[in-house]
């Protein structure tokens, strides 16, 4: 993934190719007197743009060549570049440095205390609110940000083993004045293991899926644009402990 940014005006660009190209072998040296004749659009308004990468590495295909690495864009420019940064990249930029928690989920009973044929309860241990990641630039009169807001909308519980009804369960989450919550009592999907894990475990896990929407400003509240983004989904698991309890009569 690659855009252009804006990064000099006249007189920088101008420095920076003397700098960077002053002296330099072909095809270097074709690029720089290429500018000269242009002179560098000093005394026009605008910026030159240079490319970016996603990855410092370069390691993705972009588009760009060195007879266009950067580009002279007017204020007003008529037909932008395809490439040229726009919101919408911004919002893939915000979307893949946005970190999602992972869920907060606790048992009861314990995770090494469950027991056959007891319902597991699953709560969270502590608020559990959406996400949002902001990109922005603000750069010699060039201002633009992107917002990607992830909401929590679902848990799902697996228990690690076919010994358990349900095997699989999903809960709605619930927005309250805290965050959002899921509470499993007297829930019709509760997960009820029928075999002891013996001197093993079985592997629990709880996937939160998040529905991920993108505004156009530094506001997580402002109005969500499309297309929209994939889900994500953010994992737990731990290895729980199921025993069973025998009763002797006499």
């Amino acid at each position: 993934m690659c855009w252009y940014e804006p990064m000099y005006t006249p007189q920088e660009y101008e420095k920076f190719i003397k700098d960077a190209y002053g002296g330099a072998q072909e095809p270097a040296a074709s690029y720089a007197r290429k500018r000269d004749e242009e002179k560098y659009h000093k005394g026009d308004d605008g910026l030159w743009w240079q490319v970016q990468f996603r990855h410092d590495d370069y390691s993705e295909a972009c588009p760009v060549t060195t007879g266009n690495w950067e580009i002279w864009v007017p204020p007003a420019d008529p037909q932008p570049d395809p490439n040229k940064l726009t919101p919408e990249i911004l919002s893939e930029l915000a979307y893949n440095s946005t970190k999602l928690p992972t869920p907060p989920v606790v048992l009861s009973p314990k995770a090494d205390r469950l027991i056959v044929n007891l319902g597991t309860r699953v709560k969270f241990e502590e608020n559990f609110d959406r996400v949002w990641t902001t990109a922005s630039i603000d750069y010699k009169g060039v201002l633009m940000a992107a917002t990607t807001v992830a909401t929590p909308v679902a848990l799902k519980v697996e228990a690690g083993t076919a010994d358990a009804d349900p095997q699989t369960c999903t809960y709605d989450l619930i927005k309250g004045p805290d965050g959002y919550s899921v509470d499993s009592t007297d829930s019709g999907c509760n997960v009820t293991y029928r075999r002891s894990s013996g001197d093993g475990t079985y592997p629990f896990k709880a996937s939160i899926t998040w529905k991920v929407t993108w505004t156009d400003s530094a506001d997580p509240d402002g109005p969500a644009r499309q297309p929209g983004l994939p889900d994500g989904l953010s994992t737990f698991e731990q290895a729980v402990a199921v025993r069973e309890i025998q009763a002797v009569n006499r």
